[in-house]
């Protein structure tokens, strides 16, 4: 297929401003890291591991009495 020649040539502006269209472009910006554990989850299970704790303190203040 034979070029076609544009019959339109490309004006530069020597005085004045020149418009351009801004195109958006993708930024990246650093990963975040999220936590594994929630600071709720957390907390739950402090309290958990607290509760379990004084369940056997009391066992064993039981087992100490009974002797």
């Amino acid at each position: 297929m034979p070029e076609v020649k544009s019959i339109f040539r490309e004006v530069l502006p020597k005085t004045g401003q020149l418009a351009m269209d801004d195109v958006p472009t993708m930024v990246l910006c650093k990963p975040k890291l999220l936590p594994l554990k929630s600071v709720t989850l957390e907390k739950l299970e402090k309290m958990q591991m607290e509760a379990q704790e004084a369940v056997k303190q009391q066992e064993l203040a039981m087992k100490e009495q009974l002797q």
